[in-house]
Parts: structure tokens; C-alpha cells; sequence
């Protein structure tokens, strides 16, 4: 017998799990608070550049392809997917640049010109990663993390000290390369998962082999052509959307939710997957005795940075740049512990910028670059237009430095976003971007639990809960949630 199922949130997890479930004929509501689908993968026009306004790194294709495969299409039938070479670039002190090629013996090659022996080592390295992926991605993260029992007959078990998922991933880099660049490069990839490397279990090189192995992709128009792709999906299997309508309750009688209110009216349902932020779903939209956490837990746990984004148009060619340059060239170790152990702005922060007009033609204008800059903070740190100019300045003093004009005097188009705009648009934890970091503490059944231990009917997914933070992670999130709740249906 079909049943009325309500999600909230249009991200990558929401759009996920409304789709299998309409998939298996179930009546599917979609509720999202913004105008525009996507969650963080949305996406804006201004002055003629059109801008992705979160992720921007396409790693593990293969994730993206088993989702899509799954109905019927493959990503190509909803945008083309473009291999960068570089894949990224690493800017070290002195303004020294590390091109990351996208050929894999080239990339060993690279390493030998920086570490004698470390090609060797590079190689050893990836075979061990690429079992990692294998597990971790094919398996691992499909697991909902409710109990022990679900790893019984699990190849973690079995294999635990292989998968080294008690190792530290500093540690693990550091027993293969001792060049200072080649230890940034290989541990920068974990700053995604929000967590020290020191703090990472080593399991997490699976993504050195995700970014250095198979690539960094660009998917043509943007982001936002992924969650196009996936919206067309959902609507053709009669997923019901509906854009400005945030969710205000979730109204419980015998430990089940039987009615969802948004924007002032309510619609009854069998059961609910909350794509949306964990914890303001529990602590906004449930009563105080049906959720599974309270504050002091939350308050406990490690989150993904939040970010200082800005979104810039510039009306001339930057040659220097390309598609993604990370910049390295201060401490990441002082950075981190800014995060992590000592929230604070950084006084010297490392930063990231994406130029996506050098791939692709219809972001930017003609002769014009569209440029997305992004420095990593503390999540629930004060933000302030004040704070945001300063930091601007700053980031763009480097910028300008590195690529030897001046860009600021070009500039068109600007525009901030931070840590109160994370709050406002997604309601996210103390202003979080990336959601709850993969820590040895925070890994599969030490996660907030995908299915409410109070609400029968009430499941989560998204990047609180399991598999973690990403956007291959979130898709998955919301493959298994909807996997759950079809059991109990």
C-alpha cells in the first residue's frame, strides 16, 4: 500500500532519498525552506557570471554514476563531465607552484623530482588506498550504522589493521613522504572530511586515491547541473516539490510523526526522512522529549569548518590562475588548531580558489573571469561585514601577489558569505559548511544515528549523520536512509 512520506531539505541527501522512495511507489513530499532547490549546491546569475555557491570539487565519479545507473541514466544524460589537467595546483611559500597532474605515472614523476624514492612510495601508497576505496566506498558507507551486527560478517572486522581505521592519518602520510610539500598535498584532501590529520583515521587515504587517482572532474554549467539532473529524476518518478516552504513542526502522537507543518498549513504522513540540518530538526521542529540529542551533545562534538566565501566577478583574463589553486604558502598546522583546538579567526589562513571559467565558457562573460574564493574557519565564530572586508583584503593582497596584477580595481561584481549566512539559508549548526567532521569518534555507529531512537517513523540523513560530509556522501546518506525507512514500511 503506497504511504505519504514527507523529506525536508533539496540537497544532495533530500533529493536522494525522495527519489528511491517514490522509486519503490511511494507518495513523496519534498519540502524546502529556499526558493531554489540544491541546499548548498545552489547556484546564482549576477552581471552575467553564474556562480556555484558551494561545491565545487567532483572527486569519486563513480558514486555519481551507480545513483544515476540506478534509475535508468548516467550522469552524461544530464551533463558533461570534463577531466582537468591539473587537476588542482598547490601554491607553497615563495609563491612556488606544485601543478597535480592528472595522469597518474606523471604525478609519480612529479614526486620523484621533489623526493627521491617517493614515486616508489606514491605507489605503495595508492595500492593500499585502493583497497581502502574499494571497502570504504562500495561497502562502508552503505551500512546505515545502527549496530555492531551490521559489520558481523564485514571485511572491517576481518581486515581492520589493513583498512587502519585506528591509525592516524598524519602518521600514515609521514611513513611515505617527508618533503613538506608532498606531506601538504597528501593531507590537504582530509581538511574536506573537517578534522585534523592528526585527529583522521588513516582508512581516509581512500580519498588521495578519490582526488590523485581517479581524478578531478568539472561537470559542465556548474553544480547545479548535478541537482537538475537528479530533481528531473524525482519529478518524473512523482516526487512533489515544494520551494519556500520551510518546515516549522513535526507533530508526534504515539512515538510516530503524523502531521508536518509548514508555512502554516499541515499535511498528514506515514513517515519523515529529515535531509535538513540534525540538529535543528530536533531542536526546532520535535518536542523536547522526542530527540535523540541535547544540546550538551552537540556542543561536544567536532564540527567541519565553516567557511568565509566570496563569490567575484572580474572583468579581465587572470592567466595565472588555474581551475583550482590551493593556497599553502603559511602554516596549515597553526590554521587547523584554529579550527579545532582554538577557534579563532587565523592569523595567517590558508585559502582556496576556484576559477571555473577557465573550463567552462558560459560562467563568465566573455574576456571576464568568474572567481570563488574560500578560506576554512571555526564554525560559530563572530561575523561581521567588518571582519568579512578585512579578511578580504588580506586574501586578495596574496592573490594579487601570486598572480602578479591587481585585481581588486577589476572586480564587477562581489559578493560575502559566511558563517550567519550558513545559519540563515540552511539553518546549519553554529554556521558549519561542510557538517559533522569524520573523526575516529565520529565514525559509522558513533555518528547521530540515521533512525530516531524516539520516533518510530523519523530517519535522517545528510551530512550529520552517516556516511559524513561531502557531496558523494550525502547521496549515498540519502540512498540509505530511504532503504531503512522502506523496511519498516
Amino acid at each position: 500500500m503506497k504511504k505519504k512520506i514527507a523529506v525536508i531539505g533539496s540537497g544532495f541527501a533530500g533529493i536522494s532519498a525522495a527519489t528511491v522512495l517514490a522509486d519503490q511507489g511511494q507518495e513523496v513530499h519534498l519540502f524546502e525552506k529556499n526558493e531554489q532547490i540544491g541546499g548548498r549546491a545552489r547556484q546564482f546569475g549576477a552581471e552575467g557570471f553564474l556562480f556555484d555557491m558551494g561545491p565545487s570539487w567532483y572527486w569519486m565519479p563513480d558514486v555519481f554514476e551507480r545513483y544515476f545507473e540506478r534509475f535508468g541514466y548516467h550522469p552524461r544524460d544530464f551533463y558533461d563531465l570534463k577531466l582537468l589537467d591539473p587537476g588542482f595546483s598547490m601554491v607553497f611559500e615563495g609563491n612556488e607552484i606544485v601543478d597535480v597532474p592528472a595522469n597518474f605515472e606523471d604525478l609519480c614523476d612529479l614526486f620523484e623530482s621533489i623526493e627521491t624514492g617517493a614515486a616508489d612510495a606514491l605507489r605503495k601508497f595508492m595500492n593500499e588506498a585502493a583497497y581502502k576505496y574499494e571497502v570504504g566506498i562500495n561497502d562502508l558507507v552503505y551500512k546505515p550504522g545502527l549496530s555492531l551486527g551490521e559489520f558481523a560478517d564485514f571485511k572491517l572486522f576481518r581486515d581492520v589493521f589493513r583498512l587502519q581505521v585506528f591509525s592516524s592519518f598524519s602518521d600514515h602520510v609521514k611513513k611515505h613522504f617527508k618533503h613538506p610539500k608532498l606531506v601538504a598535498l597528501m593531507e590537504f584532501p582530509v581538511l574536506f572530511l573537517g578534522a585534523m590529520p592528526e585527529k583522521t583515521p588513516a582508512l581516509y587515504s581512500l580519498m588521495n586515491y578519490a582526488g590523485l587517482k581517479m581524478g578531478t572532474y568539472y561537470p559542465m554549467g556548474g553544480f547545479h547541473k548535478i541537482i537538475e539532473g537528479m530533481a528531473q529524476i524525482a519529478k518524473d518518478k512523482g516526487v512533489n516539490f515544494y520551494q519556500g516552504e520551510p518546515v516549522q513542526q513535526l507533530e508526534i502522537a504515539k512515538n510516530a510523526v503524523h502531521h508536518v507543518s509548514a508555512n502554516g498549513h499541515s499535511m498528514d504522513v506515514d513517515a519523515v526522512v529529515g535531509a535538513a540540518d540534525y540538529h535543528h530538526i530536533e531542536s526546532k521542529l520535535l518536542a523536547k522529549p522526542y530527540r535523540n540529542y541535547d544540546e550538551k551533545y552537540w556542543a561536544k562534538k567536532t564540527f567541519a569548518p565553516s567557511s568565509l566565501l566570496f563569490y567575484l566577478g572580474v572583468d579581465k583574463k587572470v592567466p595565472k590562475l588555474k581551475h583550482h589553486t590551493l593556497f599553502f604558502d603559511n602554516n596549515l598546522k597553526q590554521h587547523s588548531e584554529e579550527i579545532y583546538v582554538d577557534p579563532q579567526w587565523p592569523k595567517k589562513p590558508l585559502f582556496y580558489v576556484c576559477c571555473p571559467s577557465k573550463t567552462d565558457p558560459d560562467v563568465a562573460p566573455e574576456g571576464k573571469e568568474n572567481v570563488f574564493i574560500l578560506m576554512p574557519i571555526a564554525p560559530g565564530l563572530k561575523d561581521t561585514e567588518a571582519i568579512r572586508e578585512e579578511y578580504y583584503h588580506i586574501l586578495m593582497e596574496r592573490l594579487e601577489d601570486f598572480v602578479g596584477e591587481n585585481i581588486r580595481d577589476h572586480i564587477i561584481y562581489k559578493r560575502s558569505y559566511c558563517v550567519t549566512d550558513f545559519v540563515n539559508d540552511y539553518n546549519a549548526y553554529k554556521g558549519n559548511a561542510y557538517g559533522l567532521a569524520n573523526t575516529l569518534m565520529q565514525t559509522a555507529i558513533l555518528k547521530p544515528r540515521l533512525k530516531s531512537k524516539k520516533v518510530n517513523n523519523l530517519f535522517f540523513a545528510g551530512q550529520l549523520t552517516v556516511p559524513g560530509p561531502g557531496v558523494p556522501p550525502s547521496i549515498i546518506s540519502g540512498q540509505v536512509a530511504a532503504k531503512e525507512l522502506l523496511k519498516q514500511l
